[in-house]
């Protein structure tokens, strides 16, 4: 059985869920400011309920981006050095597979359409149908795929954008207080089980020009 830790902190929420013999326990803020403040101490009190310490992990998960450009350096930061001081193998997700991930549990649908306000009049764009994120992409509002009213929309950029984006896809149902949690990110590994990432956790930024200055 594993212990298996996720993180995310890549837009306005701040979340934490540790797995431990098959049950998940969680901590979830919303509307955050600066999750610097807050994720360590979330860490701290999911490992307090369990009775685990870092030690005790077999797995880090986290979101990789895109979101909000300090949220996912911090969600990177913090997976990195945990991961190499306790020697702990990590797997990565994209924010939109989470979310899309999420939001067809919550809503029992198949074809979910993701849009996450990327300030700038853009929006980070995926499109997850069948289990699979089939595209993820920076996007113009007024760019995005023609798809039809069978999807749902969900993430901050449908209601940023929501005019827009209707008129374009031709969705007609859309959340847009919908986010990614780390509990889906639990969810997602247990129903895939996919190969530890091999190298060090690495942002996913999909604009440019922000990924070139990262690196710099």
């Amino acid at each position: 059985m594993q212990n298996i830790l996720a993180i995310d902190t890549c837009t306005e929420v701040c979340s934490v869920s540790l797995y431990t013999q098959g049950e998940t326990v969680s901590r979830f803020i919303k509307n955050v400011k600066k999750s610097s403040s807050l994720i360590l101490p979330l860490c701290d009190e999911v490992f307090e309920q369990t009775y685990l310490s870092v030690a005790d992990l077999d797995l880090i998960v986290y979101t990789k981006g895109p979101g909000a450009f300090t949220g996912v350096r911090l969600c990177i930061g913090v997976v990195q050095g945990i991961s190499l001081a306790f020697d702990i193998p990590t797997k990565g997700f994209s924010t939109l597979e989470v979310l899309g991930a999420g939001a067809a549990k919550k809503y029992k649908s198949n074809k979910i359409a993701t849009a996450l306000d990327a300030r700038m009049s853009e929006v980070y764009w995926g499109v997850y149908e069948d289990g699979v994120l089939t595209t993820q992409r920076l996007s113009k509002p007024d760019e995005v795929d023609t798809l039809s009213s069978e999807f749902i929309g969900v993430g901050t950029g449908w209601g940023v954008y929501k005019d827009e984006l209707v008129k374009k896809t031709g969705i007609n149902h859309c959340m847009a207080d919908f986010y990614p949690k780390s509990q889906n990110l639990i969810d997602l590994y247990l129903s895939q089980k996919p190969i530890h990432d091999d190298e060090l956790p690495l942002p996913t930024y999909l604009r440019n020009n922000v990924a070139k200055k990262s690196l710099k």
